[in-house]
């Protein structure tokens, strides 16, 4: 049986919950579906669904599978409607990730611009606090606020981001504000473990020399800003987050910034992604997109590096 066949009735019947709502949508009969998805499973070795009378449901292995098959199915169609990739229209699914706050505050809007400009793309935005692997979970983009090593995948800088320390005016205003790292052993801390681990801090020596790690007793440890930084805001002590994720708060008052002198080189932001995705239109349509726009937000000109080789 043909391969994209079988992956086809998989995909399809995995989205619409039957095998017979899968033979309905793609005009087949229910039989000839069960043989695909059957075949399929044959040939991968293991069970990609679990049927029941009434429903039909991923196996964990399934669900693995889906993602690959739909990176597959996506490829197929875009390289099946253009014999020139160079002059394609953007069209199929485009998957980015990106960290929670960056993401929903600038790849979000960024994207709405995208998808309306090129209305043959769908889009999966998947705003994750962790490292994702481009290629086995299928991503197109990814945003990585980071230094990165080297890899297969390429990267484009798009900006910089700050780590800052701050806290409310009412929590300075009884505890004092410290005027050295040092200073915050005696301090109330709240750690954001995805900027710092929950116990040291790093900071730039007092001239910017050799970095400094101090231990802090945290009074609360969250993995998410917007908990860090929500807890600060209530004067609950000092938190450690990134600028974008403050800049709000800093502009409106409801937090301050502290230690400004001692903090450490800022961390480079990169769109990244496999060498192949930028051949497909709608990757380097998006590119095209979301370079200038997040270079423009994030205070970067325009002659920024492009397209060096960076980690998976």
């Amino acid at each position: 049986m043909d391969r994209f066949d079988e992956l086809q009735a998989f995909v399809t019947a995995a989205d619409a919950g039957s095998l017979s709502a899968a033979a309905r949508k793609l005009g087949r009969s229910a039989p000839s579906i069960t043989r695909a998805v059957a075949s399929l499973e044959a040939r991968v070795g293991a069970a990609l669904l679990r049927r029941t009378t009434r429903s039909l449901k991923l196996t964990e292995a399934g669900e693995r599978y889906l993602v690959v098959a739909r990176r597959v199915l996506a490829d197929l169609a875009e390289a099946e409607t253009t014999t020139n990739a160079s002059m394609a229209s953007p069209r199929g699914v485009l998957t980015i990730t990106a960290p929670v706050t960056f993401g929903t505050l600038h790849v979000r809007p960024v994207l709405g611009a995208y998808l309306a400009r090129y209305p043959e793309v769908r889009a999966r935005l998947l705003l994750l606090d962790r490292v994702v692997n481009v290629i086995d979970e299928g991503v197109d983009v990814a945003v990585r606020i980071a230094h990165l090593p080297d890899s297969a995948l390429v990267a484009t800088p798009v900006g910089e981001v700050r780590r800052v320390v701050c806290a409310s005016p009412a929590y300075l205003a009884e505890h004092g504000t410290p005027r050295d790292p040092a200073e915050l052993g005696g301090h109330r801390c709240i750690a954001f473990t995805s900027v710092t681990p929950s116990d040291v801090w790093t900071f730039a020596g007092s001239e910017g020399g050799r970095l400094r790690q101090v231990r802090v007793q945290p009074v609360m440890a969250v993995n998410l800003a917007d908990a860090a930084i929500g807890a600060a805001i209530d004067g609950l002590g000092v938190t450690c987050a990134l600028s974008y994720q403050v800049a709000r708060p800093l502009r409106d008052g409801t937090l301050v910034a502290v230690l400004e002198p001692f903090a450490p080189a800022p961390l480079p932001v990169h769109l990244v992604y496999p060498a192949a995705s930028a051949s497909t239109a709608k990757v380097r349509a998006f590119l095209d997109v979301a370079t200038p726009t997040l270079r423009g937000a994030l205070g970067t000109g325009a002659g920024a590096r492009r397209g060096r080789r960076a980690s998976g």
